[in-house]
């Protein structure tokens, strides 16, 4: 572990979760980052600047390239790996070589690490020796003659239009009867919220980080748009439609005020105790709410409505540029995945519908 870089264990529980020789199952303690004395030839400074210069790229993404704590969190560990893996040679990052790359990735593989997740990492190293050459403190990038692994295009999983409107009547329809209004201003309080992010879910696809970040100032309901920092904090216009502006014009006015009690809170969504909802707590709910009222599971999340946003979308004759500027997707090749999902649906309507496309029974046969 690189002593005052982050949050520690990452490292090693990732190799131990996956019996990585040296990781948590090969004890940790075998696989630690050297100390100088431990490394021949290398001094305590050497080891401090190593540090610093992760601490300084976390700093350079989190101000300059505008990244989330959470990116930042999963590059840092991503770094982390890649540092403890060269110092097995006792080189350090500033020293690390092609070859030091090649057998991260052989690692990897062997330790049955899928390629989308080889690749991402690699991806990390790219953009820090990028960083490096930038900043004219290193002459060689290791990562520039390394390709990166082909993986598996995965289509996006959405809900069917049925499934979606089915959850969101449901959980509107239980913010509004009588039964919810009886058990007291904060049932009604929470079920009104919990309508509300949903259909803003749905409506905008709105990543679950841009949900828990809004604030009530950032709604603007009399013009059905609300604005959104996004990724990199972009900041893009969402327009909403009818069925978002009410429920959350409704959360506004009858939940809200319930929820926020005497305390400034910023957040527009707040739990029961007036604080702002966290990530996990909104994957949660849109679990729950997932499951129908006769028992079936959709197993639903945040991004399923994202993407369910996005392929219906489509499904219905959007255009790729109008959907990715809704999504704030950076790069028009990441909402392109939606017209292969687009693809499969009309697919399904031509075997269903077109005269030669299945099998019809032949009279007399």
């Amino acid at each position: 572990m690189v002593a005052g870089v982050y949050r520690g264990g990452c490292w090693r529980s990732w190799c131990g979760a996956r019996g990585w020789a040296g990781g948590a199952a090969g004890g940790a303690d075998n696989y630690r980052m050297r100390t100088s004395a431990e490394i021949p030839g290398n001094t305590r400074t050497e080891i401090s600047g190593n540090a610093r210069l992760m601490h300084e790229y976390m700093d350079y993404l989190r101000v300059e390239k505008g990244m989330r704590p959470a990116t930042c969190e999963a590059y840092a560990c991503d770094l982390e790996q890649f540092a403890e893996q060269v110092e097995r040679r006792d080189a350090l990052l500033l020293t690390a070589a092609e070859a030091d790359v090649k057998d991260f990735i052989v690692r990897m593989r062997a330790n049955h690490v899928d390629a989308r997740s080889v690749a991402r990492k690699l991806s990390c190293l790219r953009g820090f020796y990028r960083w490096l050459l930038l900043d004219k403190r290193t002459a060689e990038d290791p990562t520039v003659n390394i390709e990166t692994p082909a993986s598996w295009k995965v289509l996006p999983k959405s809900l069917a239009e049925s499934e979606v409107a089915e959850m969101l009547d449901r959980l509107g329809a239980a913010a509004r009867t009588p039964q919810t209004e009886g058990a007291g201003r904060d049932a009604a309080a929470l079920a009104l919220r919990d309508s509300a992010i949903l259909e803003l879910l749905y409506a905008g696809g709105l990543r679950v980080g841009e949900i828990v970040a809004l604030g009530e100032e950032d709604l603007h309901l009399d013009q059905a748009r609300a604005q959104v920092r996004g990724k990199g904090d972009k900041e893009r216009i969402v327009p909403l439609g009818r069925r978002a502006v009410e429920a959350l014009d409704e959360y506004i006015k009858r939940g809200r005020p319930s929820l926020a009690h005497a305390g400034m809170q910023r957040a527009l969504f707040l739990s029961v105790r007036g604080h702002a909802l966290t990530r996990q707590w909104v994957w949660e709910m849109v679990r729950a709410a997932s499951v129908s009222v006769d028992g079936s599971v959709h197993r639903a999340s945040p991004h399923m409505l994202r993407h369910s946003c996005a392929t219906h979308m489509v499904e219905h004759g959007a255009d790729l540029r109008s959907v990715q500027r809704l999504l704030g997707h950076a790069d028009i090749a990441t909402t392109q995945i939606y017209t292969h999902v687009a693809m499969e649906h009309l697919k399904q309507v031509l075997r269903e519908h077109h005269p030669r496309g299945k099998r019809r029974a032949v009279a007399g046969c």
